[in-house]
This record gives structure tokens, sequence and C-alpha cells, in this order.
């Protein structure tokens, strides 16, 4: 098997322009890809995992990725499935951002001379003269075909910025000027950029000629990728500042169970062969499943130490009644903790809440409780008094989210 017919198999395909041609390239690792990242915030997520998961098993293939950083395309924004226009960032924060990236993405994928190359579009987007880019580019997009594309359509009744409408213009720029200087013949992308890909492959064939090689492929269920970058108490980062190697363990163990073998197939590096035989898998095989997909994922991400210790965190939270040294833990002075908190405060503050409102309904609907006593009040206060024989609260949203408070 190949390593296209890998891909297909851990279906990760949704659609290509040239499947005969695509399949003979990435199999002979002749393809120089990339796939774009607008630094939207200073840390990656798992939204972003697919992505990062793919271009690493193509270069384990021999393909060359080049990683497009959108210090340019940043300051413009995506509105692909968005209801609204992204707040702009200053260059600053982009800039941060970015440097945020080059770190994180450096643990997945090898650069250096000859391998992956990480490139900013702001290199080229940023010193382009605008009447000029217009009579460039301008004369090969139809207006009519653009607003056709989904990720306009879907924004025109609650309002398309023109700043917004040029986005796709810059994304198919990028590819035409990443196909001139480092010979990238083919683009990856999630299920809704299918439209601004398509635009680059067309850009590139109408102002260097049809035979030019420019091949484009969409990533099977990016949207859903998407929307695994958030939880209801919020995004989960690949930054352990922000998501702590325990919590990302958790947030994977945690996946339904219809959907735990097609991110073990997805996701993770295990054999095909292996996963097949999980097929079959029901009841508590598919608590297995999970652990597996859990430690492979947290492996890949912080390490095989931080996996180890969220595992045996985990299964020491049951063996032991929730309480583990690993457990996600929120210290306050001693002060303040006697003055009081409520339950919401705490729920927000430890991040189990993504927001009072969140923080509510988790009480509303009978899913939180702290030291193993269910709250049922919105307004229950907890204090030192509360602290129970190892001098904490045990905070427990649902079945499997804990958190600890306790004291400096």
């Amino acid at each position: 098997m190949g390593i296209y017919e890998e891909l297909v198999a851990r279906g990760l395909i949704a659609q290509v322009t040239n499947e005969e041609e695509i399949r003979k390239m990435i199999n002979e690792g002749k393809a120089v890809f990339y796939i774009g990242f607008d630094p939207t915030a200073d840390s990656l997520h798992v939204g972003h995992f697919m992505a990062l998961c793919l271009m690493k098993r193509l270069q384990m293939a021999g393909n060359r990725p080049i990683a497009l950083l959108g210090g340019g395309t940043g300051m413009v924004g995506d509105p692909s499935g968005r209801s609204d226009m992204r707040q702009m960032m200053t260059t600053e924060t982009i800039q941060h951002n970015i440097e945020c990236f080059k770190e994180q993405m450096s643990r997945f994928i090898e650069f250096g001379e000859g391998k992956a190359m990480m490139v900013n579009n702001a290199d080229w987007l940023l010193d382009l003269n605008y009447v000029e880019f217009l009579r460039e580019v301008g004369p090969h997009f139809s207006v009519n075909n653009m607003l056709r594309a989904e990720c306009y359509k879907q924004r025109m009744e609650k309002g398309l910025s023109f700043l917004e409408f040029n986005y796709m213009l810059m994304q198919s720029y990028d590819f035409y000027e990443l196909f001139q200087r480092y010979g990238c013949n083919m683009q990856f992308g999630g299920d809704d950029q299918w439209s601004n890909m398509l635009g680059g492959t067309e850009l590139i064939r109408r102002k260097l000629g049809k035979d030019a090689h420019a091949m484009t492929i969409t990533l099977l269920l990016n949207s859903e990728g998407k929307k695994m970058g958030k939880t209801q108490s919020g995004a989960v980062w690949l930054d352990p500042k922000k998501t702590s190697p325990y919590e990302f363990y958790q947030y994977w163990r945690n996946v339904a169970d219809a959907d735990v073998l097609k991110c073990i197939r997805m996701l993770t590096f295990l054999p095909l062969e292996e996963i097949d035989a999980m097929d079959a898998w029901e009841g508590s095989e598919l608590n297995k499943a999970k652990e597996i997909l859990a430690f492979e994922l947290t492996k890949l991400v912080h390490g095989e130490k931080e996996a180890k210790k969220a595992d045996e965190a985990a299964k020491a939270l049951f063996a032991a009644g929730g309480k583990s040294a690993n457990v996600p833990t929120t210290t306050y002075p001693k002060a303040e903790l006697e003055a009081g908190k409520d339950i919401m405060t705490l729920l927000v503050e430890t991040k189990l809440a993504a927001s009072r409102s969140e923080a509510r309904r988790l009480v509303q609907q009978g899913g939180v409780s702290v030291n193993d006593v269910k709250v049922t009040e919105f307004d229950r206060v907890f204090t030192t008094a509360d602290l129970d024989s190892d001098g904490v609260l045990l905070i427990k949203k649902g079945k499997k989210g804990f958190h600890q408070v306790k004291p400096e």
C-alpha cells in the first residue's frame, strides 16, 4: 500500500483535482506541498492536529512539506466558517503568534536544509502594490463564481466585508508564489477551503500555462476537525500552559464511542492492520480504544513521559476517588479562599467552564459536584471550611472532568 492509498484508507482524502497524478507524485515522494496556518491565537489547537499529522505522514514518505504561516492573510481574516468578521489583530500580535506556532510545529515536522520549510506569506503580500495586484490577479477571477463559493454564500445574509472578500485572491496568490519560489506543486486544505484552493490552481494555470503542475487536495472532515478544537469548556490547545497534558489526555479519553476508531485512524500512527482489528470492539473494549487514542496523541504532542503521567493520573482518579498529584490544580491565597468562592466563579477560574452562563448550565443539569457532593445551588459558596481531609476541594464536572482547588 502506497502512502496515498493509506491516506484514503485512514479517511483523510475528500476531493482531488487529478487523482492519478496526485497518487503518483505522493507515492514517489515528489510532492512539494503546503498547508496554511493563520496565526489567530498564540497556540495551535487540536483543530490543527489533522493537518500536522498529515504533514508528518507525507514527510516520512519522502515528500516535502511547506508550513505557510499567514502573517499577511492573518491581517485580513478568512471568512470561511464564520458568522461575522474576525477581530483584526495588530502586527505585533500576529508576529508573536507566529513565533509560538513555529515552536509547536517543530515537534511534528522536521525543518531544515532539504527538509520541510516554514514560510511567512507576509514576505510577499505586504509588499504588494494594490493596483498592480489587481491588474495581475483580478482578471483571472469571476465575481459571479466567487459569490457562489460556499465560504462567501453563508456570509451574504449577515454581511461580508470587502476586506474579507479579498481573502480568496490572497490565498490563491500564495499558491502562485509558492509554486514559483519553491516549486510547490500541491496544496492541502480543509473541505471549507476548496473554493480558495481551486482559485490558486486556476491562477497558476492561467498565468503559467495549462501544463503547469498544480494540484489540490482537501482533507476529509476538516470542518469537524475545527470543531475538535473546542469543547464545552473552551479550546483544547497544544500549548501545555493553556491545556495541560492531563487535560489534553482527558479530552481524547472522553470522545464519543462512535468517533473513537475514526480518530485513531485519522490521527494516530498505529498500523492500519492493528486499527482494523479494533473494528469489532464494543462495550468495555471501546474504553480501552479511548485510552489508546488518548495516550498516542498525548505522546505525539507532549512526549511519552507526560503521556504516561496523564494515563496514570486518569487511572488513579478512579482508583482513589479522584485524588492524584497529576490532576490539574488551582491554588488561592488562604485569605482569599477563607473569604469564599461561589461555584460559578470556581468553575470559570479552573477552566471547567468557559463562562458563568455555561457554569450555571452545568449546575442546573446536575453535572457538578464538590468533594463527591452534588452542587444544586448557583450561589453556593465554598470556603476553607469545606476542604476535605487532604485540604482540597475536588471539583468534578460530569463523569471524567476533575480539578483540585486548595489554599497556598
